[in-house]
């Protein structure tokens, strides 16, 4: 039996010991991966480790290489239809070659062909390779001139010189005690590259074309500040110096004095409540002055309109500039400017041109969007009046920067009116924590029914001190 036990006792001995040494190879290489993962600090967050295993972020101290990626790829992709062109043209010269020698093409022709079909792409994938810049070669970190943001992004030359920082000339420190001056645009942009180098793309010094529709896109999509040009705005050709104060206030102005291109209308008649094709719909008679003189003034059947004369006697005397955030053609600032109390007037040309009607009534127009932030300093309004744009559709996280933005800018003791607000009644809960989570001074608050499911919310609130 023991002759019979013996290899077999051997084979064990020699799987046993096999698997302590694959064990022990096992563990050796366990802990030696382990001592590198921490050498590299990846048990303490390195960020180049967390950057590299969660891909964080593309971008390297400023320097977007994702972008550069963009470009790169894009100028081959250039590069790849042009020769896709070329071969192609090649092909079907070749199928026609009986007829080739026939053909009668002028000089002036192969001219053309060549500029436009192989000289421009050409040109145009070698300005993109210029331009596409690379870290300095000591390294990002050790450079002590940040690469320029976004400048990978972008092809259009006037782009790329707008977002390039401006170096003080005389070397020294300028009034806002930098060294350059960086121009700024919405990171939004990025999202719409094509619009913005569409917008940019223009002989510098000649007239800009009539686009802006496109920059108005272009902002309500959160690409905004919107770079500046450097062409000639476009007026009407026939424009007619506006009416005299007292009489622009409440008269309609020429229509020769608006750009009609863009909208269904061509002229301010066309506007009326009365036409349904008149291509806006957000104000109802908002370009009809009869309709227009009567509100703020005169009494209503509703409980929620508030008559200017009694919001400007609960501070007699200390309402003298103010803001008006809404959509509309600059009544209630009409309406203020005749009680002595200056009012701007926020408004986009959504489908008819209220920019400048605001301006031609004698007002102050203020071209802005949600997106943006006030252009005020702290604590600097009198008045905030709002109508006709905030109401149930907005998100409450975007109506809580936008209530935070205008506590901002309003003083203390300023007053916020706030003007017919609607939503739905299962909502209005949500909206009343947002009106009311600042403390202000409740000085009068109204509800009325909309309909079935709406509900109206007006109230005139106040400042507090908040002294520091």
């Amino acid at each position: 039996m023991g002759r019979l036990c013996s290899p077999k006792c051997r084979l064990g001995r020699v799987m046993g010991w096999l698997q302590i040494l694959l064990g022990g190879l096992v563990i050796a290489v366990s802990i030696a991966s382990l001592f590198k993962f921490y050498s590299a600090g990846f048990f303490l967050h390195h960020e180049d480790i967390c950057q590299h295993f969660y891909h964080v972020s593309d971008a390297d101290d400023g320097f977007d290489l994702r972008a550069l990626s963009d470009r790169v790829g894009e100028v081959l992709d250039r590069m790849d239809k042009l020769q896709e062109k070329l071969e192609k043209t090649v092909q079907e010269m070749e199928k026609s070659k009986v007829d080739l020698g026939k053909t009668t093409m002028t000089r002036l022709e192969h001219k053309r062909f060549l500029e436009q079909e192989v000289i421009r792409p050409l040109y145009g994938a070698h300005i993109a390779l210029r331009q596409i810049r690379l870290p300095q070669a000591d390294g990002i970190r050790n450079s002590t001139m940040k690469e320029v943001p976004l400048m990978n992004t972008f092809i259009v030359e006037e782009i790329r010189k707008y977002i390039t920082p401006k170096e003080n000339r005389v070397g020294n420190m300028n009034i806002y005690g930098t060294e350059r001056i960086y121009n700024t645009i919405g990171h939004a942009c990025v999202l719409m590259k094509k619009e913005l180098e569409e917008y940019m793309d223009y002989d510098i010094g000649s007239y800009c074309k009539d686009d802006w529709s496109l920059s108005q896109k272009l902002m309500v999509n959160g690409c905004d500040p919107l770079p500046r040009r450097r062409c000639l705005t476009r007026a009407s050709k026939v424009y007619q110096k506006p009416y005299p104060i007292n009489e622009s206030l409440w008269r309609l102005p020429d229509d020769r004095n608006v750009r009609w291109s863009n909208y269904q209308c061509r002229n301010f008649q066309c506007l009326s409540s009365k036409n349904p094709k008149r291509g806006y719909s957000k104000c109802i008679g908002c370009f009809e002055m009869d309709k227009e003189k009567l509100k703020w003034v005169t009494n209503s059947s509703l409980a929620v309109d508030f008559l200017i004369k009694d919001v400007l006697a609960i501070k007699p005397g200390e309402i003298r500039i103010g803001l008006d955030f809404g959509v509309g053609t600059g009544t209630f600032a009409a309406r203020m400017k005749e009680q002595n109390v200056t009012v701007v007037s926020t408004a986009l040309n959504l489908g008819a041109p209220f920019n400048e009607m605001i301006a031609l009534r004698g007002l102050v127009p203020l071209y802005v969007t949600l997106n943006q932030r006030l252009p005020f300093f702290d604590n600097t309004m009198d008045l905030i009046h709002t109508t006709g744009f905030l109401d149930g559709w907005i998100d409450l996280m975007l109506v809580d920067f936008i209530f935070f933005d205008w506590d901002r800018i309003l003083r203390p003791g300023g007053l916020l009116w706030i003007d017919r607000f609607f939503c739905n009644r299962k909502d209005l809960d949500d909206y009343m924590y947002m009106f009311l989570q600042f403390r202000y001074k409740k000085h009068k608050w109204a509800l009325s029914p909309k309909s079935n499911d709406e509900v109206y919310l007006s109230a005139v609130l106040e400042k507090p001190p908040r002294a520091i």
